[in-house]
């Protein structure tokens, strides 16, 4: 059997002790697949289906859909790669017309279930295209104007596609969605909906998922149509052809532990699991300046690194690869020798899928888990799923983690519990001292809370209710005097020949600026010095025609006043109808002045 058989096919323990069952096993013959992918899977080296291709084959044959709940590693690809392979040989795609269409959250996954295909279908003669980000676009365009059965794509990269007019999903009748729970994670699920908006409402929709979280619910139930739910879930025990191992260490010691367990053990080649993105790069650098032949993967890395560090890890020229979770997903590695959790998963199902990887295929394989007691819940979270305490081991020359420390940790509450009882003992005494009478502040009762300590400072007396408090007196300030007119020498005729204010409204200055006046030295009035302005004499102002409102043309112009008002008229366009004959004016002649010819009229302007 090759190496591969526990991710494509078989998954993880999937092959039943000598001694059960006694009924005979199903074969893949017994699932109605065509003879060429009998052929394809026989030369595989596979005989019996999996659980979960046990029960979803036949159902995607009778083009039912499928609600699916399984796990990477539990043969999952293999259960819709099949029945799609057998379902798209009857006919032939139309040029960028794809007729089926498998959504995968990551590059690698995608890679993963085109090996498949390739692998499964060699005898059908059906195409594929990858859709996926970091691949030149002008070969993806090529490929599609040929014409595609099988389309494995990645949202981004298909919506890119779909926006540019390269592609059309009008005749894709099969719709695969694949890892929903990590679309949601990565915040795909917006554009998984506008996708399947895209495709036509008559089609046979495959969902697969390893939860079903409630928003997963949800979109299966907006997807599917009468689906056959499956659940199976993947075994909650290591191969007892891996040997596993625990250190506890100090958060500071950890990658001192990780080199010393690379350096003592005989690591053919060895992936090494972090929590976070931003560990990888860490621990890779680190690793990188000890002399290790170590290689970096994550989702943050161009597709370009990514293919060529794993390509350089399978071809033996590194030695370590240290990733994350959603990066290893789809790496099938082929005697692998060790596993080391430099972190602790988060998920107790993860550290069965991390050190699955190694063991397989009949080959032993070790897996090493370096904690601290921060890491104590996880861990037991661990060991009560697969049944057994994993074993202790301690690294001489570092310090040892006391069982009172684990249990401790063990106790803690979860979340920050030792930042918020800082902060609340803080806010505590900044309130304790303007806290009002009849409502004093309980801390002494709390826990974690503390007392305040001020050594080589005397203590504050407190201070007495304000009701109880004597008012305080304000302090007066003395106001300078204003000097009078008459202290100026102001000539008594200035003052009342002062020319009026033009334009300003009767009435309307006087509040303002008394309002102005009264703010103005209230808040200037000691910095700078005051003179009075000569009082108007508002009988000499102009008035207005009483009964007569204000309108714009009282008010004073700021340009051209002196222009007049403007003229209206046609000026020298006037129309011809508007010409009347006015006879021209004579004077009286005398008496004793001959009679002459009366002259013509002249036409004049109405105007």
């Amino acid at each position: 059997m090759p190496d591969d058989a526990a991710d494509s096919l078989q998954g993880e323990a999937t092959d039943a002790k000598d001694d059960e069952p006694a009924q005979p096993r199903i074969t893949f013959a017994d699932l109605g697949l065509s003879d060429e992918l009998l052929r394809a899977v026989e030369e595989s080296g596979y005989l019996h289906p999996t659980p979960i291709q046990e029960q979803a084959i036949p159902v995607i044959l009778m083009n039912r859909d499928v609600l699916g709940c399984a796990q990477t590693g539990t043969g999952k690809t293999a259960s819709f790669v099949l029945p799609m392979l057998d379902i798209l040989s009857g006919s032939r795609a139309k040029a960028r017309m794809p007729r089926s269409l498998i959504l995968e959250p990551t590059r690698e996954l995608a890679l993963q279930v085109a090996e498949n295909f390739v692998k499964y279908g060699k005898y059908l003669g059906l195409n594929h295209a990858l859709l996926i980000g970091g691949e030149s676009m002008d070969e993806q365009k090529r490929v599609l104007n040929e014409g595609v059965d099988v389309l494995i794509a990645t949202p981004g990269r298909l919506l890119d596609m779909f926006d540019r007019g390269r592609i059309l999903m009008a005749d894709c009748k099969l719709l695969v969605i694949d890892e929903a729970d990590r679309m949601l994670d990565m915040g795909f699920i917006p554009d998984v909906e506008r996708i399947v908006g895209m495709l036509p409402p008559t089609r046979q929709t495959l969902f697969f998922s390893a939860t079903m979280a409630p928003e997963i619910r949800r979109l299966a139930d907006a997807f599917l149509q009468n689906p056959r739910e499956i659940t199976v879930s993947r075994p909650a025990s290591v191969a007892t052809t891996i040997t596993s191992a625990l250190v506890y260490v100090q958060p500071n010691d950890k990658r001192e532990a990780l080199r010393r367990l690379i350096v003592s053990e005989d690591v053919g080649n060895a992936l090494i699991f972090c929590n976070r993105k931003i560990e990888v790069d860490v621990l890779y650098k680190s690793l990188k300046k000890h002399g290790f032949k170590v290689g970096a993967l994550h989702g943050d890395l161009d597709q370009s690194v990514r293919f060529s560090t794993l390509n350089a890890f399978k071809a033996n020229e590194l030695q370590l690869l240290v990733c994350s979770d959603v990066a290893a997903r789809g790496i099938d590695i082929g005697g692998l020798s060790h596993v080391f959790n430099f972190d602790v998963p988060f998920h107790s199902e993860d550290y069965v899928h991390r050190v699955g990887r190694t063991g397989r295929a009949g080959r032993e394989g070790r897996a090493f888990s370096i904690a601290t007691s921060d890491d104590a819940r996880n861990v037991a979270g661990i060991e009560k799923l697969i049944g057994q305490q994993m074993p202790r081991i301690v690294i001489e020359g570092l310090d040892i983690v006391s069982d009172e420390e684990i249990a401790e940790a063990m106790t803690k509450p979860r979340g920050r519990g030792r930042a918020a009882s800082g902060r609340s003992g803080s806010a505590a005494a900044g309130r304790s001292g303007s806290a009002a009478a009849g409502r004093p502040v309980a801390t002494a009762g709390r826990p974690g809370s503390r007392t305040p300590e001020r050594s080589g400072r005397g203590t504050r007396e407190e201070r007495a209710p304000r009701e109880d408090r004597a008012p305080r007196e304000r302090a007066v300030r003395p106001r300078r005097d204003v000097p009078t007119p008459a202290a100026l020498d102001v000539p008594a005729d200035v003052l009342r020949e002062a020319p009026p204010l033009s334009g300003r409204p009767e009435g309307r200055g006087e509040t303002r600026n008394e309002g102005r006046s009264e703010s103005r030295s209230e808040g200037r009035g000691e910095g700078r010095e005051d003179r009075p302005r000569p009082a108007e004499s508002r009988d000499d102002r102009p008035r207005r025609p009483e009964g007569r409102p204000e309108s714009r043309d009282d008010r004073p112009r700021r340009r051209d006043d002196d222009l007049g008002p403007s003229v209206r008229g046609f000026g020298d366009s006037t129309p011809a109808f508007m010409l009347i004959a006015i006879p021209k004016f004579r004077r009286e002649r005398p008496a004793d002045a001959p009679e002459t010819e009366a002259p013509a009229p002249e036409i004049a302007n109405a105007e």
